[in-house]
């Protein structure tokens, strides 16, 4: 067998620690060689949660150990930088979400790894949530008829802001909701039903002394014409469904998360058949009006988006997820805001 492919992680926050870190120390073909936090607390996590693990304060000396793959899970807006350097290193990157703070950037870093030779990929994990895979499989065997309004959300209840950069951010952190849940829900709804032509949006700052969006809706027309709307809010006291889909034999409407997410936060880890799935009560209504039947759930699977990864350096296949999707959704948040500034609907095509 082959060794396993030494992962540089750049980041510890939550999506290095509760995401990255876990999955790849979880799949036999990789492994969790070096960490990239300055920050004290992080680096003791680090040596206790990966105890192999070697941490390191900066980019510098990750990129000076023996390494497969760079993993940039930093801040937003320190994405293009760090990739950047990663590329020039002659080592394939996977670029957390959002990918870039602008879709210029995005092209731009598209190209410079196209110059390089070297994989570029963006972990657009809710991809393979359970709740996403259900809708994926009910339009493939027709359940629903056509399909005319696709409703998503990714609503929380967070009334007090964190005084993080995620609450605190500005436009140039990629900061707020838009960028950090819309990021998810653009993406699957292209996943779903193809490119976008028109975005209505609004974007607001509901809590006291936020820079970012914190409560925002997004209307999208597709080329096929389907209609998404997706909320995403940091602001909701009560949730509304995760999805709703409206066809034209039926509808599917389905509560909750999916549980990988939770299960990562807890310290559990992808190691048997049981992971990603979640009990019938939760299962999603499929039919009409009170005539309805629960829709087993599909398993959550992020351990695919690695898969892919693994797939792509060693057999060349396609990245698990093009990057050109992700420069794609940073098209629509533009138009999102640009609508929202003027209070008008953003065509794209």
């Amino acid at each position: 067998m082959s060794s396993p492919l030494r992962v540089g992680l750049v980041g510890y926050g939550v999506g290095g620690a509760i995401f990255h870190a876990p999955l790849i120390a979880a799949h036999p073909p990789l492994r969790l060689a070096a960490v990239v936090t300055a920050n004290p607390e992080r680096q003791q996590q680090v040596r206790a949660e990966h105890p192999e693990t070697e941490v390191v304060d900066d980019m510098n000396a990750l990129l000076g150990r023996e390494l497969d793959l760079v993993v940039v899970a930093s801040p937003n807006r320190t994405h293009v930088e760090l990739a950047t350097a990663a590329l020039d290193a002659g080592l394939p990157v996977v670029v957390d979400k959002p990918f870039t703070p602008t879709s210029i950037e995005g092209r731009q870093l598209i190209e410079h790894a196209a110059a390089k030779g070297q994989l570029l990929t963006v972990f657009q994990n809710r991809r393979w949530d359970n709740d996403m895979r259900t809708v994926r499989k009910l339009l493939d065997d027709g359940e629903l008829g056509r399909v005319y309004r696709f409703e998503s959300r990714f609503e929380r209840w967070s009334p007090t802001p964190k005084p993080t950069w995620r609450d605190s951010g500005g436009a140039e952190d990629a900061a707020g909701v838009l960028y950090d849940l819309g990021s998810h829900l653009i993406d699957q709804a292209r996943q779903l039903f193809g490119p976008v032509a028109a975005v209505y949006a609004e974007i607001d700052c509901r809590r006291a002394g936020v820079r970012s969006d914190d409560d925002s809706f997004i209307a999208l027309t597709h080329v096929n014409g389907v209609r998404s709307h997706l909320w995403m809010s940091k602001v909701a006291a009560q949730q509304g469904p995760r999805f709703r889909v409206l066809g034209e034999a039926a509808a599917f409407t389905k509560y909750g998360f999916d549980p990988q997410e939770a299960e990562l936060r807890a310290g559990h880890r992808p190691i048997d058949d049981t992971w990603g799935r979640e009990p019938q009560e939760l299962w999603g209504a499929l039919g009409v009006g009170d005539e309805v039947r629960r829709v087993p759930s599909e398993a959550g699977n992020y351990l695919a988006f690695y898969d892919g990864v693994v797939a792509a350096l060693r057999d060349g296949a396609p990245p698990p997820v093009d990057p050109a999707d992700a420069v794609a959704t940073l098209d629509v948040i533009a138009a999102a805001r640009r609508s929202a500034a003027e209070i008008t609907v953003d065509r794209l095509l």
